[in-house]
């Protein structure tokens, strides 16, 4: 069944409706998993809110101010049902997903302990991985194989066993796992041929996260990249994503620091006023943490975090203002402090006639508790974009990541105030209703 709708001047949308069951694939265990999955189990019981979540408490305005139009976005689009989700990961270690999320920390046990059955119920299946990608991490639940391409077909099977042996209808998968050390794109990545052979010969240039990349649009899943990884962020896996009309998305949650960079940069380009310095410093000691203490690791991580000012603040357009401001970025792994992570900010700015003034902010954060709910906005709008015939990248997504993926000719878009609007105007388009301009004048001609 599909859903028509057309307004004047919109785009005529066919979504089919989400029946029957949808299928969540997290390659990844841990905290960010653990946490997603137990939130929702503890929604669907009613034990808690869908706090942080656009899909499940955002509203959408809808047509001029004066109509009062203000739904909530899962009335406006068909989005699958929280009761419709079921669960699988892949993680080299063993635990359950009860005793990971008790391992990760991030939620008391009093809430786990709620919807332990549940968890326990959800064992993470041998994953595809490799130490040299992940220094930090060893675990005994891997696959083997005798080349990457064998892996690959390992996970297109367990996509295919997990599809049969659950009854979902669709799927989708959010990368979860570790930062992988930093790789940038090669000949190998140039096209799905190029990709595919070096897949068969053991190619360094193929991380684990382009292998479940590579699985899930083989098997026409839907695919987001939370991690700074290249994944699916190359010329071949997008130009499969195009052929096989699969979505994808990514990369890197934008959760804690960078989440409050892409709204007070915009701030100070808004207002015209200088840069001279920001610096960021970061302190958790989660596994992600113990990860990031690996220089390579640490260094996809750097990039991802580093390139967001630039494009925000366009210093070429403004070299008065932003042509030589310093930025420096430090993550620390400190044990003591978990999942709750501290950004701290130092910002340098100046402004009328050049006086200097400061901003400083301490973000006293939980890394999971942010993340969460984004990996239930990704799977819930790549299913609605698989279901509206949207393919490759959907770049009204880049709400959700710190390095937006866009097409080869485009810069990506930072800001947090224009990538919402960008989402938002996506939905409206699907479903016929006239873009929002906020046009000054619209009221008063």
């Amino acid at each position: 069944m599909t859903d028509e709708r057309k307004a004047p001047g919109g785009h005529a949308a066919r979504i089919r409706e989400p029946q029957g069951k949808l299928g969540v694939l997290l390659p990844g265990l841990g905290a960010v998993s653990t946490t997603f999955i137990a939130g929702v189990e503890s929604i669907r019981r009613g034990m808690s809110q869908p706090i942080g979540s656009l899909t499940q408490m955002g509203h959408i305005r809808l047509g001029k101010r004066t109509e009062h139009r203000n739904p909530r976005i899962s009335e406006l689009v068909p989005l699958a049902d929280l009761a419709d989700l079921e669960f699988a990961a892949w993680d080299p270690f063993e635990a359950d997903a009860y005793r990971s999320a008790l391992n990760a920390g991030v939620l008391e046990p009093e809430l786990l302990n709620q919807v332990r059955p549940f968890l326990e119920g959800i064992h993470p299946l041998p994953a595809a991985f490799d130490q040299h990608y992940v220094k930090k991490l060893d675990g005994p639940n891997v696959k083997r194989g005798a080349s990457k391409m064998e892996l690959a077909e390992q996970l297109i099977e367990d996509i295919a066993t997990f599809r049969r042996d659950r009854g979902v209808e669709r799927l989708a998968m959010v990368w979860c796992g570790s930062t992988e050390i930093f790789l940038q794109p090669g000949a190998a990545h140039q096209s799905v041929q190029s990709f595919e052979r070096a897949m068969r010969e053991n190619d360094p240039s193929i991380a684990p996260s382009m292998l479940y990349a590579y699985a899930a649009i083989m098997s026409g899943v839907p695919y987001a990249n939370g991690a700074p990884n290249l994944s699916v962020d190359l010329p071949a896996l997008v130009a499969l994503a195009n052929e096989r009309e699969v979505p994808i998305c990514g990369k890197d949650f934008k959760t804690g620091q960078t989440l409050l960079k892409t709204a007070l940069a915009p701030m100070l380009k808004a207002r015209l006023l200088g840069l001279a310095g920001w610096f960021s410093m970061n302190i958790l000691g989660n596994r992600d943490g113990e990860v990031l203490d690996d220089p390579e690791s640490f260094k996809t991580k750097e990039e991802s975090k580093l390139s967001v000012l630039e494009y925000i603040l366009q210093p070429e357009l403004y070299p008065a203002l932003y042509e030589k401001f310093y930025h420096k970025v430090r993550i620390n792994y400190y044990p003591p402090r978990g999942d709750n992570k501290e950004g701290w900010d130092n910002l340098d700015i100046f402004g009328w006639l050049g006086y200097p003034m400061q901003i400083k902010v301490d973000f006293l954060c939980r890394d999971s508790i942010l993340a969460a709910p984004i990996v239930l906005d990704l799977v819930l709008f790549l299913d609605l974009a698989a279901r509206a015939g949207m393919k490759g990248i959907q770049e009204w997504l880049s709400f959700y990541f710190k390095s937006p993926m866009v097409a080869p000719e485009l810069y990506p878009e930072h800001d947090l105030f224009i990538q919402l609007m960008k989402l938002k105007n996506t939905l409206r388009w699907l479903r016929g209703e006239e873009q929002i301009t906020h046009l000054g004048v619209e009221y008063y001609d």
